[in-house]
């Protein structure tokens, strides 16, 4: 099976690229904004036409959450525009595509208990905002499946995870939001259930009836922390000196609103695709394996 791998050169996409020795049986093709702009419809289609392409995993994306309020018309043109041309040859050439989204599609106000997939999304920025518009378009798709995921971090590219540790070595002090209440993800946990289930697909096709399910999952790693936390977490385990302090939201301005919870149910994930998922210390201790800390 041939899979492409859209944004490729992103933290998620690496990830993907550092395990997909493991698949010797898929043929992995890897592109970035320089060989595969998402949002030209014509290169993608000069592309498709020239390229045997039976899986889409989509990891393209503008990314920027306080950008998108200054940028909506690119952050549009990414997350929507872009997306509808990936669907328009997943349906024209039948190759069924993995989506990643936003626990920012929730509007953070939900009480007592974490998000499931089928409660009311009601983004509250315009990152959010764009985050669904690209999922309203791949529902339309028959062989879709959506991850919304939250808090994604690696030891590759620009995330909290990396800019706690480049700060906490350069300062004595830091001051991080604790009234925002979510869940880290490792990218590297996140691409091996990408991978589990895109072989849970091809494997379905070797029975005399596929029992895939198709549709929209929660993801993130176990646990529930906050900003503060996260960062704490981080600090301690670099052993570094810098004190985190924890402020509210309202004393730290960000051009972005965010979800004060966003906690999601991986319920139906787990039992869909029979995954056991490590909790967010665990995960990031594997994290902290690969990252080089920065003084």
């Amino acid at each position: 099976m041939k899979i492409l791998i859209t944004g490729a050169n992103g933290q998620l996409g690496r990830e993907i690229r550092k395990i997909s020795t493991n698949y010797k049986n898929f043929k992995f093709i890897f592109t970035d904004i320089n060989n595969l702009d998402i949002t030209c419809k014509k290169s993608v289609s000069f592309f498709f036409d020239n390229n045997i392409i039976d899986f889409i995993i989509n990891c393209a994306a503008y990314t920027n959450v306080d950008g998108a309020e200054s940028n909506f018309e690119l952050a549009s043109k990414i997350n929507i525009s872009g997306v509808k041309i990936l669907a328009d040859m997943s349906e024209k050439y039948k190759c069924p595509i993995i989506h990643l989204s936003t626990d920012y599609v929730y509007d953070g106000k939900i009480n007592a208990r974490p998000y499931v997939e089928t409660d009311i999304t009601k983004p509250i920025s315009a990152y959010g905002k764009t985050k669904l518009g690209g999922e309203k378009i791949i529902k339309n798709i028959e062989k879709h499946i959506i991850i919304r995921t939250s808090w994604l971090y690696s030891s590759y590219g620009k995330n909290f995870f990396k800019t706690i540790m480049k700060l906490a070595a350069k300062k004595n002090m830091i001051n991080v939001i604790f009234d925002q209440i979510g869940t880290p993800t490792y990218a590297r946990d996140l691409a091996n259930v990408i991978m589990k289930i895109t072989t849970k697909y091809s494997d379905s096709f070797k029975t005399e009836k596929s029992d895939f399910k198709f549709g929209t999952y929660n993801y993130s790693n176990e646990g529930v922390c906050s900003w503060y936390d996260f960062a704490y977490e981080i600090v301690r385990k670099a052993n570094l000196k810098c004190q985190i302090n924890p402020i509210e939201t309202k004393d730290y301005k960000l051009p972005a609103e965010r979800p004060h919870f966003s906690v999601m149910n991986k319920s139906k994930i787990k039992k869909i695709f029979n995954i056991e998922i490590k909790h967010w210390r665990k995960s990031m201790e594997k994290c902290f394996d690969e990252t080089e800390i920065i003084t």
